[in-house]
């Protein structure tokens, strides 16, 4: 791969090494951070990104309101994403201010630090009720029987989803973050079963409302009479927008989520003096789950972004509208930043890492994910002693995607 700190005009692009990223994305990242701070490289799409490594330039950028997320501002041709209706892509992945202020502000209220806290109680009881099917057994898959139906029961109670519908998302999930090459068509159907889905469900929401976010979004939409945009001082959603949002709730609640949890339980398994000392003192998981988050975090890339003008990145000049790739895995692995960032340690005193992002995007979920992956993490302890890995560790595999750090499987027994 080549460096192009030095060059201002964009060298030819080179592919790049997704086996490396994929198996061992951490060793990978750290010969691209010391070979030189941005690299022009092909992304994930197939299409030419530049890729910034640092812990520096990824914070600034970020918080840069000279780098769009709104695909429009990509040069043509240049960025080839997921092929989404309008009914789903009118979401703040795809947003700049004021359309991310506006959407962002009526959804906020749900992830306020109370409301979330006021989440804990039904968070442990579905993390028990997990636990009390597979307790019995001896043994389990964790992201299969547990980090994986945990966000999902979470979020969907959040949203207001029934029961008899969640049983088809994790595979639609799957189609769109990690899709198979040799079955492309999986990721178009599951992109149609989601919109029709989220379709009925607004609809079925606005015959017979609950107590639910959905529910309350839905009111401030048709409260607001409908009409599309934002009125002088008030607060509005567009069809398109209340659809679009329900379907990036969803989704980001629950592919976050299960993969923190797993990375999280793997560093426990590796790291047995930590497993115990966190056993014995529960207290220190908030701690951990934030080192876990830094350490090996569940999003290797923020989402993509677009220069609005020439911009200076690293010491590099990216041209307008091209595709920009920030690696908050290296970012969170940077030495410049972090003292012994390759080393795991929750008392390490370690702030300000990334896996969340920064600014204006930041996850607005965040406080959510914590408080899931910490109550998953308390419960797992308390209840199975003698947790341990149930294969041999070089046989792990992770999904085969550098959107998203998770593993397939991890079987557990104790």
């Amino acid at each position: 791969m080549q460096n192009t700190a030095n060059t201002a005009v964009p060298g030819p692009s080179e592919p790049l090494d997704t086996r490396a990223l994929l198996e061992d994305p951490h060793p990978a990242y750290a010969a691209l951070r010391e070979a030189g701070p941005v690299h022009r490289i092909s992304g994930p799409d197939g299409r030419p990104a530049w890729l910034v490594t640092r812990y520096d330039d990824v914070r600034r950028a970020l918080a840069d309101p000279r780098l769009s997320l709104d695909k429009s501002n990509a040069l043509p041709g240049n960025f080839r994403g997921f092929a989404l209706p309008p009914a789903l892509d009118a979401n703040l992945l795809n947003m700049d201010p004021p359309d991310h202020t506006r959407v962002r502000r009526l959804v906020s209220k749900a992830f306020t630090p109370a409301r979330v806290e006021r989440m804990r109680e039904p968070v442990r009881r579905a993390a028990d009720e997990l636990l009390d099917a597979v307790e019995p057994a001896g043994r389990a898959d964790v992201i299969a029987a547990y980090a994986g139906p945990l966000p999902i029961t979470v979020i969907c109670d959040l949203l207001g989803v029934p029961q008899r519908d969640r049983r088809d998302f994790r595979a639609w999930s799957d189609a769109l973050i990690a899709p198979d090459p040799a079955r492309p068509h999986l990721a178009k159907e599951a992109v149609g079963s989601m919109l029709r889905f989220f379709t009925g469900l607004i609809a079925s929401k606005r015959e017979q409302p609950g107590d639910d976010l959905l529910s309350d979004l839905i009111a401030v939409r048709d409260d607001a009479g409908g009409g599309e945009g934002t009125g002088p001082g008030g607060d509005r959603l567009t069809e398109d927008e209340l659809t679009s949002l329900a379907f990036l709730l969803l989704l980001a609640g629950y592919e976050n989520v299960i993969h923190l949890i797993g990375n999280s339980v793997l560093a426990l398994l590796d790291h047995p003096e930590l497993l115990r000392e966190l056993r014995e003192r529960p207290a220190g998981l908030a701690a951990a789950v934030e080192e876990f988050a830094r350490h090996d975090g569940p999003a290797p890339l923020a989402i993509r972004r677009f220069p609005l003008e020439d911009l200076e990145i690293g010491g590099v000049t990216v041209p307008a509208g091209e595709t920009v790739l920030l690696s908050l895995a290296s970012a969170n692995r940077d030495p410049g930043h972090f003292k012994e960032p390759d080393r795991l340690d929750p008392n390490n005193g370690r702030m300000g890492h990334l896996a969340f992002g920064h600014g204006i995007h930041y996850c607005l979920g965040a406080p959510l994910a914590r408080l899931e992956t910490e109550t998953a993490l308390d419960a797992l302890l308390s209840r199975l002693p003698g947790l341990r890995l149930d294969m041999p560790r070089a046989e792990l595999r992770r999904r085969p995607t550098i959107r998203a750090h998770g593993l397939i499987s991890l079987p557990v027994a104790w």
